[in-house]
């Protein structure tokens, strides 16, 4: 073994062993760290940490130190290539004190970078006889040679690199687990995970923070598909009501003689198919949070009854005279022109004002594009644990393409391309046309041998048809969100043959 041991050396294996058994956060900091160790006490001029790929098989540099380290990060390594691609293969540690006279050097990298190497000391990472990786040093400083001592302290290096890689990865696997739990209590009780990177988000988060404790109503305004119940679920679960109930009513999915049942609950023989007494979700929410989804889309006759709710917080059920007092807060959202349906008298502007107390715009997802690469991660993740497929992420061009698209359906749009590639691609990562967004999908061969004119009648058919999709076929809205007149809106579809396809 060692003939003596270097106080130096010894030192600094105690601090990595401190730093791995402790609560160390930083994998990257720590594998750095016993690099950089490592190359020190050899007396290397540079070096290099290199991990498997377990899917191909290709060693990539995860960490390089030395005065060319930034360049040899953007190179990779196939199976068996190299002194290290050897020592992967083989599971064996190296010495090579002249690497022109072994078969096994692969010099390309060190011509590229302009970086000359001499000599290599090279040994494997193992996790239970299993190779995750390669330490390298390269050229020992004062063009001496490696040692078998050097080898040896390097072997124990390698092992504390492996046993912090495995900690690393069982870190992670650990808190996307614990992650996916959450989401799934959350799920159950109807609340949903929200992703935010953007600086606009973040900040409306904050007003959340604050605007939470209070009682206050709240309006959440903003298009379609951008996540306004997800605030909702933040205003809720931030506020001293969060162990109350969270209920939730789509204004626009019930006709308005049901939607005032729904809301304000019934007595028996209050019409027809009334056979016993129902409470309404006011009384449900009851020291908790009512959600009211597209308020724009209340009917006048209601918009009264809940004026007197949020004034009094009284109403009476359906065929009753009796009053019911409730302690409800309300958050609405819309995506709607509120203001618009004021001035045309299609919504009360008391009741707009009293809804309006703290008023909340959640921006479109084009206009906050930094939270793009996390929510494509986030539901990329989601489809493969529910489709049970392995993927590695997304290429360069389907970033890229995600992030130059306009997403009219915003987050509810992105998510549907992510499941959809998921389902079809047919790699272990996600191209640009997995995505099927922007032109990028086999769908869009149809535009062949069509002249400029037909090409442009049949994408503008395609655009509007998936915007009025994403907007339930309400014209004003579809319009409105493509910045068009209604009228010419109306006068596309019938010179377009568009049609709903429940039609």
């Amino acid at each position: 073994m060692f003939d003596r041991i270097d106080p130096d050396k010894f030192a600094t294996l105690i601090e990595i062993n401190t730093l791995i058994n402790s609560n160390y956060g930083d994998a990257t900091s720590l594998l750095t760290q016993i690099l950089e160790s490592a190359t020190r006490l050899t007396e290397g001029e540079a070096s290099s940490l290199v991990l498997k790929n377990e899917e191909d098989g290709k060693l990539y540099f995860e960490i390089a130190l030395g005065p060319k380290g930034r360049d040899v990060k953007k190179f990779s390594l196939n199976p068996g290539e190299g002194i290290a691609g050897w020592v992967a293969e083989h599971g064996q540690s190296l010495i090579v004190n002249d690497v022109e006279t072994d078969s096994r050097f692969y010099g390309d990298i060190s011509k590229s970078i302009g970086f000359p190497t001499y000599s290599i000391l090279a040994v494997p990472m193992l996790v239970r006889d299993r190779c995750v990786g390669v330490l390298e040093i390269l050229n020992k400083r004062g063009m001496k040679y490696f040692t078998q001592s050097d080898l040896q302290w390097l072997e124990i290096f390698a092992v504390q690199a492996a046993i912090a890689i495995e900690n690393a990865r069982y870190l992670e696997k650990a808190k996307e687990e614990i992650g996916y739990l959450r989401d799934q209590i959350s799920s159950d009780q109807g609340y949903h995970l929200l992703i935010a990177e953007s600086p606009d988000i973040l900040e409306k988060l904050d007003l959340i923070d604050r605007v939470a404790k209070t009682d206050s109503s709240v309006l959440i305004l903003g298009e379609s598909g951008v996540g306004k119940e997800l605030f909702a679920e933040q205003v809720h679960l931030k506020s001293p009501r969060k162990n109350k109930p969270f209920i939730r009513v789509n204004c626009a999915a019930l006709p308005e003689g049901l939607l005032e049942s729904e809301l304000f609950g019934h007595v028996k023989g209050a019409f027809t198919d009334a056979v016993q007494n129902r409470r309404g979700r006011f009384e449900l929410a009851d020291g908790g949070t009512i959600f009211l989804d597209e308020i724009g889309d209340l009917p006048l006759k209601l918009q009264a009854k809940l004026l007197r709710v949020l004034q009094q917080k009284t109403f009476e059920r359906v065929g009753s005279s009796d009053t019911v007092s409730v302690d409800v807060r309300i958050v609405a959202a819309t995506n709607r022109d509120i203001d618009t349906l004021v001035k045309k008298g299609e919504f009360r502007n008391d009741l707009y004002y009293r809804l309006n107390v703290l008023p909340i715009y959640v921006p479109a997802l084009r206009q906050r594009k930094e939270d793009i690469p996390a929510l494509a991660d986030f539901f990329l993740k989601k489809f493969c644990r529910e489709t049970k497929k392995q993927m590695n992420g997304f290429t360069d061009s389907a970033m890229e393409l995600m992030l130059s698209y306009s997403w009219p359906g915003n987050v509810r749009e992105l998510e549907n391309a992510i499941e959809r590639a998921v389902v079809i691609a047919k790699e272990k990562t996600i191209g640009a046309r997995d995505l099927l967004i922007g032109g990028s999908g086999p769908e869009h061969d149809e535009f062949r041998g069509k002249s400029l004119r037909e090409a442009l009648n049949l994408f503008k058919k395609h655009f509007i048809a998936t915007a009025l999709e994403e907007n339930q076929w309400k014209q004003t809205e579809t319009a409105r969100v493509l910045d068009i007149q209604r009228t010419y809106l109306s006068r596309l579809i019938k010179e377009l043959s568009i049609a709903s396809t429940k039609e």
